[in-house]
């Protein structure tokens, strides 16, 4: 006999059907499974042998057949295991097929017959919706997030029998339903706070800039100057997640396996920092079958790189195109898949190899060509693209010892924000939401300089030698220093400080 089960599979970071044929022919017993399957879905034999005889059912002794379709793309996984296992039950007639082709069935089988979690739960709740189909049957622990899709009936489960007794009729149970909007209206941003910072006044102002902007930065400092320390604390003061962000973003992090248990939805903005060592496929992505790489798990979130000059040249330079257009694509032979990367870079660098060019305290050992090379291993065309140079540093002893009194996160997140409500007004009409991503069209509208502005900005690109793009960056940060003071029009004094800006631009003795 044939049974068809309906199950999903995950390429990238969405999710498609998957058409589970199986076929129970007389002869000698056995199993194969084709469709290209890797070996997960090849074991998913022992697993599916063992749980229906550990949970009562009878496991069929013929040659049986299974199939996944599209045939051309490889299947990787253990949530075939569920649907193989109904797909047995229904050809041998222990299972009605009438409601198979309603319902999506995803999940690993343990030996005893319970449902374990599976990845991609969210981007399966998705293609269920769009292939009209009634429901989706997933794993308990994976319903929160499926929820989410609200086109589609949820239902998590547990076990092999409790799916055999729905799928018969005889077990109705609720739906999961998640109301997202409310669980995101009570998120509130964790993490440390400004206030524990002493001193780097100069430096909370940049990071406040960038948050409400959108803008890449990077801290040059010596070791102990706190650089790490700030960028930590970036998350806190940006704007909370839109319903759209957090969907996007939970939908990689559910896929990669890092959504937390029995969460429907990220509720702070992701904060990855990778080490130096990091390979490039592991931070822009990349394998055999293309995964994403941490510059897609800090989607709408920041992505911190302490000791820039530290890591691989190639990992550095392929920056370039997640930083200039949001998204980063993987091509391989058999396919390319893009990947969304639209985040905020935070990296820090020491000035010199010693750490210490900067240091009014301790003496520089490096020598200038050893400061150039240690420098250079930081291309021009990324540096450009980095829209704030910002030296940090030491903190002074009168400094540490004060009492703290500096602003708390929950004040300057209440300025990011209404900057960025600014934005979202003046680009209602486009795809973007802040200054940094604005195209050269939309900066000559949007940032007209009067004749002072003009001549200021003209006497910078003279001296500091600054490039068409470090040019537009200056704009789009002097935009955003208005937008926090709630200027209309760009002032010389929001120019003048977005060009103090540019550290890494002006000539520094050596």
């Amino acid at each position: 006999m044939l049974a068809k089960v309906l199950t999903g599979a995950v390429l990238g970071i969405d999710a498609y059907v998957v058409e589970v044929e199986v076929d129970l022919a007389p002869g000698l017993p056995s199993f194969a499974t084709v469709g290209l399957p890797d070996v997960a879905v090849r074991e998913a034999k022992d697993r599916v042998k063992a749980a229906l005889t550990n949970t009562g059912f009878e496991f069929p002794t013929r040659r049986i057949t299974v199939n996944l379709a599209p045939a051309d793309v490889r299947k990787e996984g253990a949530a075939f295991d569920l649907p193989i296992a109904i797909g047995i039950l229904a050809a041998s007639g222990a299972l009605p097929s009438e409601r198979l082709g309603r319902f999506l069935l995803v999940g690993e089988l343990a030996l005893d017959g319970a449902v374990r979690p599976i990845r991609g739960g969210l981007p399966m709740a998705v293609a269920a919706a769009e292939a009209g189909l009634q429901g989706l049957l997933l794993p308990q622990a994976n319903a929160a997030e499926a929820a989410v899709v609200r086109d589609v009936e949820i239902f998590g489960v547990q076990s092999l029998p409790q799916v055999v007794e729905f799928l018969r009729g005889a077990l109705p149970f609720p739906r999961s339903a998640v109301d997202s909007s409310s669980a995101l209206a009570g998120s509130d941003p964790a993490g440390e706070d400004f206030a524990e910072v002493r001193g780097q006044a100069h430096a909370k102002r940049a990071l406040e800039v960038a948050a409400a902007g959108g803008h890449n930065l990077l801290l040059i400092g010596p070791p102990g100057a706190g650089k790490t320390m700030l960028a930590k604390r970036l998350p806190g003061i940006l704007p909370p997640l839109s319903l759209e962000e957090a969907i996007s973003t939970t939908k990689i992090h559910s896929v990669c396996g890092l959504l937390r248990e029995g969460a429907a939805l990220l509720l702070a903005r992701p904060f990855r920092a990778p080490h130096h060592s990091i390979s490039d496929a592991g931070l822009i992505g990349g394998g055999s079958v293309p995964r994403p790489g941490e510059v897609s798990l800090a989607h709408n979130g920041v992505l911190f790189l302490d000791e820039l000059p530290e890591f691989k040249r190639n990992a550095l330079e392929a920056l370039r195109q997640p930083l200039e257009e949001g998204l980063v694509t993987i091509a391989r032979a058999a396919s390319a898949l893009t990947f969304p990367a639209r985040f905020t870079l935070v990296a820090a660098m020491n000035p010199c190899p010693c750490g210490h060019f900067t240091d009014p305290q301790k003496a520089c050992r490096c020598s200038p060509g050893e400061i150039q090379r240690y420098r250079a291993r930081v291309s021009g065309p990324l540096l450009d693209r980095i829209d704030l140079h910002v030296e940090v540093p030491p903190v002074r002893a009168p400094e540490l010892l004060a009492g703290s009194d500096a602003e708390p996160s929950a004040a300057i997140r209440a300025r990011v924000a209404a900057a960025r409500q600014r934005q979202t007004q003046r680009f209602s009409r486009g795809k973007i939401t802040c200054n940094a991503h604005m195209s050269g069209r939309r900066i000559r509208r949007h940032c007209p300089l009067d004749g002072d502005g003009a001549r200021l900005l003209e006497q910078a690109v003279t001296r500091l030698g600054l490039s068409a793009r470090a040019y537009d960056r200056v704009l789009k940060v002097a935009r955003t220093i208005a937008d926090l003071e709630g200027a209309e029009a760009i002032a010389p004094v929001h120019l003048a400080e977005a060009i103090q800006y540019r550290a890494l631009d002006r000539a520094l003795p050596v």
